[in-house]
Order: C-alpha cells, then sequence, then structure tokens
C-alpha cells in the first residue's frame, strides 16, 4: 500500500496528465479521483489513476491516467451471471501513447515489456498502439494490460457496467479494491 502524502502527490500529479488532454474536473471530482496500487505498493511501476463520471447498469464512462511507464496489470472481466457476459470496453486515446496488449498472436519487437521480476504475470502479447484520437474495443473475458509511453498517457474508457471488484488478474499477489 502507498502512504497518503504518496496518494495526494499522485492525484496532483493526476489532475496535471488531464489538464494536458483538455479535461476539467470540479475539486469534488478531483477528490474522488481513484489512486489503485493493486496492493503491490509500487505505484510508479504498476497502478493507475482513474476518475469515474458515470457507472450504471447500462453503461460506464472513466478516465484513466497512467504516468510515464506506468502499467496497469494484465487481467479481464469474466461473466458475472447469466444476464452480464463481462465488462465490454473501448478504449480511446486522448493524451500521449497507450501500448495495449491482449489474447492473439504475439508481436514480434513490440515497444513494451511487463514490470521487471513480474514477468511472470503477463501472458498476452498482441500489441496495439493508441495515439490520441485512437481508439480499441476489447471484448468481455480477454486478458489485457497497457502501459503508457514516456510522456505518460490519457485514456476514456467507455463501457459496459463497471464491477472492478471482479476484475480477474493474472498476478494473485493483486488485490483490486482495497478493503
Amino acid at each position: 500500500m502507498i502512504s497518503e502524502q504518496q496518494r495526494e502527490q499522485a492525484r496532483a500529479r493526476t489532475v496535471e496528465y488531464l489538464k494536458k488532454a483538455g479535461v476539467v474536473l470540479t475539486e469534488e471530482e478531483i477528490r474522488n479521483i481513484e489512486i489503485a496500487d493493486f496492493g503491490l505498493g509500487d505505484l510508479e511501476r504498476t497502478g493507475l489513476q482513474l476518475f469515474t463520471y458515470v457507472n450504471c447498469p447500462r453503461y460506464c464512462a472513466k478516465d484513466l491516467v497512467l504516468f510515464p511507464g506506468q502499467t496497469c496489470a494484465e487481467h479481464r472481466h469474466p461473466p458475472i451471471d447469466d444476464s452480464n457476459p463481462g465488462k465490454q470496453e473501448t478504449f480511446r486515446c486522448r493524451y500521449g501513447v497507450v501500448y495495449l496488449y491482449v489474447e492473439g498472436e504475439p508481436t514480434e519487437n513490440r515497444k513494451c515489456s511487463p514490470p521487471q521480476g513480474d514477468e511472470a504475470y503477463y501472458t498476452v502479447f498482441h500489441e496495439i498502439v493508441l495515439h490520441p484520437g485512437d481508439q480499441y474495443t476489447i471484448p468481455p473475458n480477454v486478458k489485457h494490460w497497457f502501459q503508457a509511453g514516456d510522456e505518460g498517457a490519457v485514456v476514456s474508457e467507455f463501457s459496459s457496467l463497471s464491477l472492478d471488484e471482479k476484475d480477474i488478474f493474472t498476478d494473485p499477489r493483486i488485490v483490486r479494491v482495497p478493503q
């Protein structure tokens, strides 16, 4: 886990990245930015900063912020029940470059690697490169992970209902929603 001081510093940095992408948040919204270190305590390497605009049974909209080189760990959004096949999400890059890795034929000479020492927890290597204005849709229950380029990245996510506590991470050490 990261300290409260680290959390507040990350929140302030997140606001700066959102401003670079032209996103304006109210003071209350800024207080509600989630800083996810996945329980690993190494936010700069593996983590994600996000703001959720809306999350209801029919749809969800978020902005995801990644600091330079930061990785969102490999995971999938499994079926929840007969009426919910799992979250489908579309990523649209707003700022920087994001390297998205999904199931499929591994990309030769890919641009990114998993965080050093955690390679065993990354299994999909089909690379999708998103620049500002590019988007990609990830179907439900598909393993994926993503990493920011050298200047960081801001990605808008549009999806079906988001149930972060139900995400399944390849790395068993990860705690998506802290207790």
